[in-house]
């Protein structure tokens, strides 16, 4: 007998996405061991939630912590570590505080090739790598999605002067420059809310705008959502890209093209770099064709813009993505510092692949995983509630269609009332009036009476089809349909012909 049949199968945990995506939030988060497992409580008041997780079939790959009040005990650190999972603290405004991971042997020769890369050229010909990959996807970005030829040319132009750039700092000045005719042509893309919120929110809010804030000068700090969403979906690519710095045994915080900060890992912002097209484009599709809801972002004393929690937990759940597109980038870094290449085509082939582990599906003849965009939620675009199956809730579509209804009946009085309408409607009463006062004065032999005509014809008329009966009276389809169904009865002029229409001999 299978195992399932007589061993108990604890439940798959409801707080775990399917990608393996955990995010808490709140005030007092409490991260700590009971019991042998992994207790969580986070939320706020009555949201409150606590939850325990076993060490097996508890499919948690990354505990996501957005706040700043609570703790984490080094038992619940070490158990995420013997699992596999990565820990990682951000906050809401686009930053990342910790990020803590399965530890990896560190190779003394890589980091020191690391360390020489600034002076023997390495770190020029990784750079130019990288840009001319995130200036390729700029270009496809604003020519595919913003249909703007004239800048994708432009940044063509400059990512064909990355050849002749001759030190780090012409990389950088080529990658600002293309920077800014990138986001010049973004400034104007429309942001959708749903009806009900529009008269709500900002006017800044309904434009893309500028990348930079008036708050900092900068990304940071965001005063509109869709820069809020941005600056956080980078955070969690950023962290994605600090584990794979790591676990390529090279140092995040020792950059190649950013300048070494204080305040930051410039390495992980490096490898961040050919990724952010890709994560720029997939919210541009979500701006284009999904509206914001009001609810999900809150305005600050000073105008900074923050995502609530719930839809930060969403946004968490992109990880997995942003992970497979920049696995083979932290691993042609690591390649290139190891063996001095500095083209993603000749890797070193003594060095592991333990992001992507291409040489392990090339041994089993495995085809390259295709990397698939996340799904992104439904929204209303009347009421901003959740419509899995369309535009509109089923509630504003019921109402959209009734509203429909009445501006097309609106439409169809004022379209009679019309001079050339009243016309023809006048013409053919006239008509119809002369063939009644002809009827009458036509001498009539075996005439159809209106009983024979209830019980014998119209019940037969449900054979004929309303376009016959519609052109062999001259009347309007409508017409026809009520004097099929039994609504109306037709002038007897008419009778012996539909007695005719159905195969009555009279």
């Amino acid at each position: 007998m299978a195992a399932s049949h007589t061993l108990p199968q604890p439940s798959a945990i409801s707080q775990i996405s399917k990608l393996g995506i955990l995010t808490i939030h709140g005030f007092g988060i409490r991260v700590r061991m009971q019991s042998g497992h992994l207790e969580i409580e986070d939320g706020i008041g009555p949201d409150r939630h606590k939850f325990r997780l076993p060490r097996v079939n508890h499919r948690l790959k990354r505990l996501v912590c957005i706040g700043e009040d609570g703790f984490i005990t080094l038992s619940a650190l070490r158990w995420l570590s013997d699992v596999g999972a990565s820990f990682v603290l951000l906050d809401r405004l686009g930053k990342v505080h910790v990020v803590t991971g399965p530890a990896s042997p560190s190779e003394a020769r890589l980091r020191r090739a690391q360390a020489l890369a600034l002076s023997n050229g390495t770190a020029l010909a990784i750079a130019r790598e990288l840009i001319a990959a995130k200036l390729n996807g700029q270009e496809t970005l604003v020519r595919e999605k913003l249909n703007d030829s004239a800048t994708g040319d432009s940044i063509r132009r400059l990512r064909e002067n990355l050849a002749s750039a001759d030190n780090l700092n012409a990389v950088r000045l080529i990658e600002s420059r293309g920077a800014s005719l990138y986001w010049g042509a973004w400034s104007d893309v429309l942001i959708l809310f749903p009806r009900k919120d529009q008269t709500l929110v900002p006017s800044h809010w309904l434009r893309f705008g500028t990348r930079h804030s008036p708050l900092t000068g900068g990304p940071r700090l965001a005063v509109n959502p869709a820069n809020a969403l941005l600056n956080y979906l980078n955070t969690i690519a950023e962290s994605e890209c600090r584990l794979a710095a790591v676990a390529c045994g090279l140092d995040p915080g020792l950059g190649l093209l950013h300048a070494d900060t204080a305040n930051r890992d410039s390495l992980a912002l490096d490898l961040i770099e050919p990724v952010r097209p890709a994560i720029e484009a997939w919210l541009l599709d979500w701006l284009l064709t999904e509206p914001l809801r009001r609810s999900d972002f809150l305005e600050s004393s000073d105008g900074n813009c923050r995502i609530c929690s719930g839809l930060c937990s969403r946004l968490s759940e992109t990880a997995p993505t942003w992970r497979m597109l920049i696995a083979p980038w932290g691993e042609f870094i690591a390649q290139s510092l190891w063996g001095g290449r500095s083209s993603r085509a000749h890797f070193a082939g003594e060095f592991k692949t333990p992001l992507t582990q291409s040489h392990r599906r090339e041994a089993k003849g495995a085809p390259t995983p295709l990397v698939k965009m996340p799904e992104r939620e439904h929204v209303c675009r009347g009421c901003g509630a959740p419509a899995p199956h369309g535009q509109h809730c089923v509630k504003c579509g019921r109402e959209l269609a009734s509203k429909t209804m009445t501006e097309l009946a609106k439409l169809g009085r004022m379209a009679a009332q019309r001079a050339d309408a009243q016309r023809k409607r006048s013409e053919t009463q006239l008509r119809h009036k002369a063939a009644q006062k002809q009827w009458r004065l036509t001498p009539k032999s075996n005439q159809i009476n209106e009983e024979f005509y209830r019980e014998r014809i119209q019940p037969r008329l449900a054979s004929v089809a309303l376009s016959e009966i519609a052109s062999e009276l001259e009347i309007s389809i409508p017409y026809a349909a009520d004097i099929r169904a039994g609504r109306r009865i037709p002038h007897p002029r008419h009778w012996q012909k539909l007695a005719e229409s159905t195969g009555i001999q009279q």
